[in-house]
C-alpha cells in the first residue's frame, strides 16, 4: 500500500517488540486510547509491538495488558523444561488459539481506521524483513508470524507462501523503514531504557549449529545487533528533515523478555502510561 500524503508531512508510530517487555508499550497505547491520541498517518509494529498496535487500532483498551499479565504468564505458554524435552519454550500455538477464542482482536474495527498497520516479519529462507499491511483476513497469522521467536518456538508460520519468523530478527526497530515510507515526524516506543545498545550474540556457533538448515536466518540473527544499533543511531541522530520523538522505559524498568512476576509487569504497564502522559501533555 502507498501511503497518501505530501512528502514531509507524514507521521508514523513505530513500536518495538520484546515479548513481555511489551507491557510498557501496552501502557503507552492504552493511554493513547484514553485521550483518543491518533495523530499518525501509519504505524509499524514488530512482534509484541505489532499485537499492541493491533489492539490499539481496534480500540480494545486493556487487551494487551490482559494477554501479557495473564495468558502469557501461564505454564501452557512459557515452559523451559518442555523446551529441553524438545518442545516449545514459548508455545505461540497455544497462546494464539486461546486468545483468538477468548479475547480476539477485532479485525473489522482495525480495518475501519484510517491508520494502516504494517507488521514486520522475517523471511526464514533469506533472512530479509517483510513489511506487510494487516487486514481482517491476514491479521491473526501475520501477528503470529511476527511474534514467532526462532528457537524458543520451533515452528515457522506460513504467510503468502513463505515461512516466516519473528520480525525483530531482521528489523527490530523499523524507524528507518518508516522514514523510507515518507515519514518525517516519527514517534518510537522502545522496550528498553534509553542508552541500551544490543551486543553481538556470545554463542554465535550455537545459533549456527541449531539453525544449520536455515543459514540465512542464522546470519540474520548474527547481524541483529548491528541492525538494532543502526536504528538507535537514527533515532537519536535523525536526518535534518526528520523529527523523532522517543518514548522509553525508565531506568528502573524491571521487565525482561520472559518476566512473569505480576508486580514487575504491573509496574511496567503503569510506567508506560506515565511516559505517554509526558509525550501528550
Amino acid at each position: 500500500m502507498i501511503i497518501e500524503g505530501t512528502l514531509g508531512t507524514k507521521s508514523a508510530l513505530v513500536v518495538e517488540g520484546g515479548a513481555m517487555r511489551g507491557i510498557f508499550a501496552a501502557g503507552v497505547l492504552d493511554h493513547f486510547l484514553d485521550i483518543d491520541y491518533r495523530t499518525f498517518d501509519f504505524c509499524i509494529g514488530v512482534s509484541a509491538g505489532s499485537t499492541n498496535l493491533a489492539a490499539w487500532l481496534a480500540k480494545q483498551y486493556g487487551r494487551s495488558h490482559r494477554v501479557i499479565t495473564d495468558y502469557s504468564c501461564r505454564k501452557q505458554f512459557i515452559d523451559f523444561p518442555r523446551f529441553i524435552r524438545g518442545g516449545h519454550w514459548l508455545d505461540i500455538d497455544w497462546l494464539w488459539d486461546v486468545t483468538i477464542d477468548e479475547i480476539p482482536i477485532d479485525g473489522w474495527e482495525l480495518e475501519q481506521q484510517p491508520i494502516p498497520l504494517f507488521v514486520v516479519t522475517t523471511n526464514v529462507n533469506n533472512g530479509e524483513p517483510h513489511y506487510i499491511q494487516a487486514t481482517e483476513q491476514n491479521l491473526n497469522q501475520l501477528l503470529k508470524a511476527s511474534c514467532a521467536v526462532p528457537l524458543a518456538y520451533r515452528h515457522y508460520p506460513e504467510l503468502d507462501g513463505y515461512e516466516m519468523t519473528d520480525g525483530g530478527v531482521a528489523d527490530s526497530i523499523p524507524v528507518i523503514k518508516a522514514y523510507e515510507m515518507g515519514a518525517r515526524d516519527i514517534t518510537v516506543v522502545l522496550s528498553r531504557p534509553k542508552g541500551y545498545r544490543k551486543k553481538a550474540p556470545r554463542s554465535a556457533w550455537l545459533v549456527k549449529k541449531l539453525l544449520h538448515d536455515k543459514p540465512n536466518l542464522a546470519q540474520a540473527m548474527m547481524d541483529r545487533a548491528d541492525s538494532y544499533n543502526r536504528a538507535i543511531d537514527f533515532i537519536f541522530n535523525p536526518p535534518e528533515d526528520c523529527k523523532v520523538k522517543v518514548i522509553t522505559p525508565p531506568e528502573n524498568f524491571e521487565v525482561g523478555r520472559v518476566t512473569t512476576d505480576s508486580r514487575r509487569l504491573q509496574q511496567g504497564y503503569e510506567q508506560g502510561i506515565e511516559a505517554a502522559k509526558h509525550l501528550t501533555v
